[in-house]
This record gives C-alpha cells, structure tokens and sequence, in this order.
C-alpha cells in the first residue's frame, strides 16, 4: 500500500465516522479499484451495506468482479445484495457460475445456503424459478440431483408451493434414493396438511434403505411423538436404540414415551441408559436439558411405585438453575401424594412471580394439586376469584368448568362450556368435554354425537376426542361402531381411560376375553384410574 493510496484509506474511514459515509464510501472505492485489492472492495461494500444503501453495494461489488473476475467473494456477495434487492432475474447466471465453480464435496452446503437465502426473496414465486433454472445442470447429475431439488423444493415451500415441494422431494429420493436432503425436505411437509400423509410415504421409503442417517430416523421419531403417535415413534426409536445402541438421544425420549405409557421398567431401563452414555459427555446446555428430563422421567416411575423417596432423591439431582420451578412443582406434588397438601401447596406460594405469566403458573400449579387430592371445591373456589380479574380467559373458563363437573354442578359446567365454545368456536376441548359428558349421562346423545363430531373436525388425530365418539355411539345402540373406533383409539394410545370404555363395549358384545384382556392392561397401566375404577366395581368385574 503506498503512502497516497494509505492515506485516502485512512480519510475514507475518517470522514464515515465523522457521518459522510457518502464520501467515505467513495474514497475506499476508488482505492480499491486503482489497487485491486480485494479487502478494500469488500470494505467499500461493507461502508454501502451499513448505510442501507443496495445500490452503491453492487456497484462496489460489481467493480471488485471486474477487477478480479474469478473471486468467489465477490460473486457470493453480488448474489446476496441482488437478492435483497428482489433483482432475482439477475442472479440466474451468477448463481449458475458460483455452482459450478464449487467442489463437489462442498455442493450439498452450497444447496442449504442457496434455499437459505432465496427463500428470503420478496417474490418467492420467481426465486423459486430462478433457482430452478440456475440449478438446471446439476439436476442431471447423479451425485448431486438429490441436494439440488431439495433446494428447489424449499424455495416451492417457502413461496407456498406445497405440492411443487413435494414434488422436489420425490423427485431428489428417485434420482438418490439415500439422499437425505430430500428427505428431510419430506419431514418438514408432513407439517403441511396438504402433503403429510404422501411426504411421510418418502420419508419411509428413505428410511427403508440400509444408508440412511440415523438423525433422519430420529427426527421422524419427534415428529411422530409431536403427532401423539406415540407407539409409533416408539417403535421407530427401538429400531434406532438396536442399530446405533451408543447413541445416548434416542434412549432419552424413547424412556420418556415408555413413562408416558406407564412402562416404567422399561422407562427406567431406557432412561438410566441414556445417562451412563452421557456420563464422558462434556457439560452443555444439551446435556443439562437432557439429564433434567432424565431425572424427572426417574422422579415420576418412583412417585408411581410410592417409593417416595427416591422420587425426592431423582429430583435432588436436578441442578440447572433454570428448572428450579419445575422442579418446586414436581416436589410440591410428591408431597401432595403423601397427604401433605399444607406443605405442598407452600412450596407453590413461596416460588418467585415476578410476571403475569409466572403468577398464572403458580396458580394454575395449585388448581392442579387441589384437584388431584380431590378438594374440588377450594380449587372451584380459587379459579372463580381468578376469573374475577380476567373473565374472558378460556383456560379458566375451561379449568372451573371441569371442576363444576367434579362439583356435579352440571348446569354450571354447560354455561360454562357453552361460553367457551361461542369466544373460541375452534377450541375442540370445549366441544368434547361438553359432548361426553352429555353421553356419560345418556342425555341429549344425538347433540353429544354432534358436538363430539366438531370436535373431531377440528381434532382429527386425538384418540381422547376419538374415545369420547366412540362412547356415544356405544349410548347411542351402535356398538359395532363404538368397538371399531375405540379399539383404533386404543391402539393410538393405550390409556385406561380409553380402556375401560373399550372394555366395556367389548363385554357388552359378548367379547369377555378380549374385554378382560384389555381390562387387565388398562389396570396394568393406572389401576387408580376413577373412570376404570367405576367401570370394573359397576360391571363386577376383577381382571
């Protein structure tokens, strides 16, 4: 750098801190051109873009492309501000360029960047285009097909394009049928209700072949857990748990979803396998979260056995600083468990609320704890004086209509419902908490059936809502019907609730064996389910 062209540099950078970087801007450029240097093009496109001004960027960015033509710098930068300039059209050839001056083994991140930052465009309808066009060659090749229209795939996504996402995506897995790009892009439609079910059937198929990533396979299991498909993601992570047995993850949520069905020794098993393989691990954030839910899933299959103390001893492990609350909670409820509601319910009142949403919590922590020792009056009483400063919360609403019912006050639970269902007519809940318990007490069944079918429009996949239909069918005299959803809905999800009604229409049908087998799982799973209960003392019944 000689002497003058330091000095303008050095005046350049001056002038944008005393507030001209009109002038500064200029000086840096006509430096970089008379020099060539490409540090100080970069820097005058740097001073361009911190003043918001697209234009002078390109400007410098071009100047620096005509003074060096083969920079990727350059070119990666020119793409960018086009982009954000929504000058889409332009980027056609760069873009095609700066692709096939790429090594091939670095394609595959060059694809995620190219969706990245088109799918950020104004008009996303042309940059899916665009892409497209700019990508043309690469889709013929074999080695990088698959990569190239999982990029495309997601610009179509981005622009609202579900079915020409979809599309990308089988296309990529026809053209590798182990290419993971494609098929996470198939992971990411199974959210969209116009492509899950024919995204999933790729997201199988890829899975099916023997090189597939395990972190596709493990996604697909959250995704599924998500759905509450929960025996399903289960069986997806015992297949992972088999083939890659050191992986620590999996054994992680796969115990969770074993608790969740009250599997508990196997939650145990799972669980505590998962911290043996995190034990080498350094301490992070990940792992903190990871032994925090480790730890309560250990909490909860002891506090289920009655073993209170280890319950107590799990939850003393539990040193994250963020989980305090959870933790106060979870305490709070062992020592309801154990008669001691007094004690619990200080250890909720003493917990910081410093914001509504913190006070709400706490509150809502209590109404639980009241609710499951039974003293269903003072949490009626705590969730009136709380709808008092905020009448039109619908978690009141709908909590103190629960309650009502506890109460038998039954015209209190309807108005209750009723309300709800009028400022949220998209709250299925609402619909099927009303509809069952008109079934439950065979009355007014054809508008219960009408309400729980709300319910399940907006609902489709819940086997709770599902087991609330089936149940009024088997009111209503059909109980071929009411055994068919049902026993899908236990299927779905195993619970004694859905149990005991499944049970019930199976006795009634004259299928005695199977009803008691199902009886005997249910029992198995939560023999201090009140439902269950009634069923097996009302039927005299022991499985």
């Amino acid at each position: 750098m000689t002497s003058q062209i330091f000095y303008e540099v050095l005046m350049g950078e001056l002038t944008l801190r005393s507030g001209d970087p009109g002038a500064g801007y200029a000086l840096v450029l006509d430096s970089a051109r008379r020099t060539h240097d490409p540090q100080l093009f970069q820097r005058a496109t740097e001073i361009a873009l911190q003043s918001r001004s697209g234009e002078a960027a390109l400007v410098a960015v071009r100047a620096w492309k005509q003074a060096i033509p083969d920079s990727r710098d350059a070119r990666r930068l020119e793409l960018q501000i086009l982009i954000a300039l929504n000058r889409l059209a332009e980027t056609t050839e760069p873009l095609r360029t700066e692709v096939a001056a790429t090594p091939q083994i670095e394609k595959p991140v060059l694809m995620n960047v190219i969706a990245r930052n088109y799918s950020r465009a104004t008009d996303k309808t042309l940059a899916a285009s665009v892409v497209e066009q700019a990508l043309s060659d690469e889709l013929k090749l074999p080695a990088t097909a698959a990569p190239a229209w999982a990029a495309i795939g997601r610009v179509r996504l981005a622009a609202g394009d579900t079915a020409g996402a979809l599309d990308a995506a089988r296309k990529g897995l026809q053209a590798d049928p182990a290419g993971e790009a494609p098929a996470v892009l198939a992971l990411e439609l199974m959210d969209a209700k116009q492509a899950d079910a024919e995204a999933e059937k790729l997201v199988k198929t890829y899975l099916d072949n023997p090189k597939a990533n395990v972190d596709v396979r493990m996604s697909y299991a959250r995704e599924l857990a998500q759905d509450r498909r929960y025996a399903e993601s289960s069986s997806q992570l015992g297949l992972l748990t088999r083939q890659q047995p050191q992986l620590p993850e999996p054994w992680l949520l796969l115990g969770s979803l074993q608790a969740q069905a009250k599997q508990d020794a196997a939650a145990e098993s799972s669980v505590k396998r998962y911290i043996t393989l995190t034990e080498s691990q350094r301490d992070t954030e990940e792992r903190s979260r990871g032994l925090t839910q480790a730890y309560f899933v250990l909490s909860q299959t002891a506090e289920r056995r009655k073993d209170f103390p280890a319950a107590e001893a799990w939850l003393a492990k539990i040193d994250n600083p963020e989980d305090v609350t959870a933790t106060q909670l979870r305490r709070a409820a062992l020592l309801a468990r154990q008669n001691k509601l007094a004690e619990a319910r200080e250890i909720i009142r003493t917990l910081p609320a410093s914001t509504a949403d913190q006070r709400r919590q706490k509150l809502m922590a209590e109404v639980q704890l009241l609710r499951d020792t039974k003293h269903y009056q003072e949490a009626y009483d705590m969730l009136v004086q709380a709808s008092t400063a905020t009448p039109d919360d619908p978690d009141l609403i709908y909590d103190q209509a629960m309650v009502a019912e506890k109460l038998n006050r039954m015209d209190e639970m309807e108005r209750l419902l009723r309300r709800l269902i009028a400022m949220k007519p998209d709250n299925q809940n609402a619909y099927n908490a009303l509809g069952y318990s008109l079934a439950d007490r065979k009355v007014r069944l054809d508008e219960a059936r009408t309400l729980i079918q709300k319910a399940v429009q907006l609902a489709p996949d819940d086997p709770f809502i599902a087991d609330s239909l089936g149940w009024v069918e088997f009111r209503l005299g059909n109980a071929q019907e009411a055994s068919r959803i049902l026993e899908a809905a236990y299927k779905q999800r195993p619970d004694a609730e859905i149990g005991a009604h499944l049970g019930e229409v199976l006795w009634s049908s004259g299928q005695r064996d199977r009803a008691l087998v199902v009886w005997k799982e249910s029992v198995r799973a939560d023999a201090e389910n009140e439902t269950l209960q009634e069923t097996l003392k009302r039927l005299r019944v022991k499985p």
